[in-house]
């Protein structure tokens, strides 16, 4: 697959949940879970308007039922890739939450690109040109490209505007992302999670009695993440970690202080503030994660402020 494309399928189904993928329920840290589209405000319609059949409509302009059938097909393709037997209920079940997401994903692509038409932010013939070259070239020239896209069943014309599409998100989300500041407030932090309130309580206890904070973190943390290193979550800014109450909890401390038990979703933690930071350089981690949310929140506003309607899904 060239590498563009292949780039531009992977983003479309992670970040909108559509492949399936686990992470450990207990990680706090490494930035703010996938978020779904916010859900729009629909125009209830019992069916499209006369014409070419209509996936949906986005302030006035149509996604086509042929462009989200192929994307839908696309993703049932990438499942089967993915060893998923669709003949089994968990299958089924993901198909039939794909029926909405996918035209999620081409809501939302569609939404980027009007506003990019807003702002006059456009991708050159000539900057597809050299992209599409270099993706050739680096597959093996022109007859294994063009092979490659009849076994999808593209044409150059759909791989240019797929391209063209993902070049101007990218486009957007640096323009969006550009604000974002490289240097933070940060604390250095550890925590130490528990299952219950009990649990947290005699290990609170054993702190304040004098005990070791990584010794204990190692015995009891229910974080697989961290457990290992005596819950360290390293330097952090505001914004990025999963439990905003552990986040509010380290930055009201000072080092070497202790918080009290801090409930989250993920259980009842204790956390310790080491070091504190007025203005350190952001982590490549952690500038990614304020990035995106920045994005989300952009688009989560794209979604709000839209008129759609809806005929599939």
């Amino acid at each position: 697959m060239p590498k563009a494309i292949r780039v531009l399928l992977i983003a479309i189904l992670v970040t909108t949940g559509l492949v399936a993928c686990q992470s450990s329920p207990t990680t706090i840290q490494g930035g703010e879970e996938p978020a779904s589209p916010t859900p729009p405000a629909v125009i209830p319609t019992s069916s499209p308007p006369p014409g070419e059949p209509l996936a949906a409509i986005v302030n006035g302009q149509p996604i086509f039922l042929a462009d989200y059938q192929q994307l839908l097909a696309e993703y049932e393709a990438a499942l089967v890739g993915r060893g998923f037997d669709l003949d089994t209920e968990e299958g089924k079940q993901m198909l039939a939450q794909a029926s909405r997401q996918v035209l999620d994903v081409m809501i939302e692509q569609t939404l980027i690109e009007q506003a990019a038409e807003r702002e006059k932010v456009t991708v050159t013939d000539a900057e597809l040109d050299a992209i599409i070259q270099r993706d050739i070239e680096e597959g093996g020239g022109a007859e294994k490209f063009a092979a490659w896209l009849q076994a999808n069943g593209w044409t150059e014309k759909d791989y240019r505007q797929r391209l063209r599409s993902q070049l101007l998100t990218s486009k957007m989300i640096e323009r969006v992302t550009a604000d974002v500041p490289t240097m933070a407030e940060q604390v250095h932090a550890r925590h130490i999670l528990l299952a219950s309130e009990a649990e947290a309580q005699n290990v609170l206890n054993q702190l304040l009695a004098g005990a070791d904070f990584v010794a204990l973190a190692q015995q009891y943390s229910q974080d697989e993440a961290t457990k290992a290193n005596g819950g360290d979550l390293g330097f952090f800014p505001r914004g990025i970690l999963l439990a905003p109450e552990v986040e509010e909890a380290a930055f009201s401390l000072q080092p070497g202080q202790l918080s009290g038990i801090v409930q989250s979703q993920f259980g009842y933690h204790i956390v310790q503030v080491l070091e504190r930071v007025t203005d350190r350089p952001l982590s490549e981690d952690a500038l990614g994660a304020l990035r995106d949310k920045a994005f989300r929140q952009w688009v989560d506003e794209l979604w709000a402020a839209a008129t759609i309607e809806r005929y599939v899904g």
